[in-house]
């Protein structure tokens, strides 16, 4: 199927409807966007709600993170953790170098597509020089190129009143969720460029996320699939997110 023009959708029709949603994501002054989407008993819960409180709050007018000169690009970019996911489908789409790869775009979307890698390619495209931040200690600057995510999802018709979270399923068994505050945001990307190059492998081909106010972990590689949903639950231990389900924070935040 092929995406409609994605200027048929305004910016603003994506979070229309939902509730008072598409106004407080300019504000940022709802509590939800405040807070993970499964509150921990404990410290853990008060340190995940006091950082998402604190960072959302400064960062409210959803400001851009900073973009290097592409002298700063680091020369060898690590590859970390999935670095060639097992997963049979995987492999037979590797194998045909991606011609078969496609993208389905379901859930609380109101006309969901399934999209090629040639159709997201001429989709409007974003190119950022950022810094990836890692939760190990380490730290590398690199280009990516890719459609906004917003893009995407206005390619299938915008949200529908009741979205709350974009669920991202990867090859591996890998899976991560994030709210409309930062699916919004310009330098959220989708990205199958690296370097002015295609997205090699150990760094997510064909396709992976770049959400760049985030640590590395919530960068998800090797996309499979993205939904649109008003709760976590249901996806794996339902914190929203793999790493989350098993002790990492929902919220990223670097």
């Amino acid at each position: 199927m092929t995406a409609p023009a994605a200027k048929k959708y305004p910016r603003r029709k994506i979070i229309a409807g939902a509730g008072a949603l598409g106004g407080l994501l300019l504000t940022g002054c709802d509590t939800d966007l405040h807070r993970p989407p499964v509150l921990r008993n404990g410290l853990m819960g008060v340190a995940d709600t006091l950082t998402m409180a604190s960072q959302r709050l400064l960062l409210s007018g959803q400001q851009l993170v900073q973009e290097h000169d592409v002298s700063e690009i680091t020369k060898d970019f690590p590859v970390w953790n999935q670095s060639d996911p097992e997963d049979e489908d995987y492999q037979r789409l590797k194998a045909g170098a991606y011609v078969d790869w496609r993208l389905p775009v379901s859930g609380l979307v109101n006309s969901p597509v399934s999209l090629s890698l040639e159709e997201l390619k001429r989709m409007p495209r974003r190119t950022q020089t950022t810094m990836h931040i890692c939760e190990q200690g380490w730290s590398a600057i690199a280009q990516w190129t890719g459609a906004p995510l917003i893009s995407v999802l206005e390619a299938a018709g915008g949200v529908k009143p009741q979205a709350r979270y974009v669920m991202i399923d990867a090859y591996g068994g890998w899976y991560e969720g994030y709210d409309m505050f930062d699916v919004v945001h310009p330098q959220t990307i989708l990205a199958y460029g690296m370097n002015g190059q295609d997205l090699p492998l150990g760094n997510g081909a064909p396709l992976r996320l770049r959400v760049e106010r985030h640590c590395g972990y919530k960068q998800l590689k090797f996309i499979k699939s993205i939904q649109v949903v008003d709760s976590v639950e249901g996806f794996g231990r339902g914190t929203g997110g793999i790493n989350s389900d098993f002790g990492f924070h929902w919220y990223a935040g670097a």
